[in-house]
């Protein structure tokens, strides 16, 4: 069985490819740390941190994205423009936040652009 990471990723990624988003890699791993999903968008680069939750006990998926977090997809984010040799492209940060229900079902989906911290 996927994990609720991994199903939220997916959503995420057919949300994201509905309204014009290039897929470009999903999972990009490295030492400093990994991205959800990276797509482009018109002539920008967009690093998006996925996340998802059942239920709202441990808050609402997107209060998890925290100044912290975002220097950490930066950081990342320039690690994924060495490894493919890009240079001089626009960046931005966008979270998509999945709420669930019990059975799976998308509750609320949220695509919050260009976070800043």
């Amino acid at each position: 069985m996927q994990s609720l990471g991994a199903i939220g990723e997916q959503e995420a990624a057919r949300y994201l490819q509905e309204r014009n988003f290039q897929i470009l890699h999903t999972n990009f791993r490295t030492k400093i740390g990994e991205l959800d999903i990276v797509a482009q968008k018109n002539e920008t680069l967009v690093l998006i941190e996925v996340k998802s939750r059942i239920g709202d006990f441990r808050g609402k998926p997107y209060e998890a994205v925290n100044k912290r977090k975002i220097e950490h997809i930066k950081r990342t984010g320039y690690a994924y423009l060495r490894a493919n040799n890009i240079k001089n492209a626009s960046l931005r940060i966008d979270v998509v936040s999945i709420e669930y229900t019990t059975d799976l079902n998308v509750k609320k989906l949220q695509h919050f652009e260009n976070i800043t911290a």
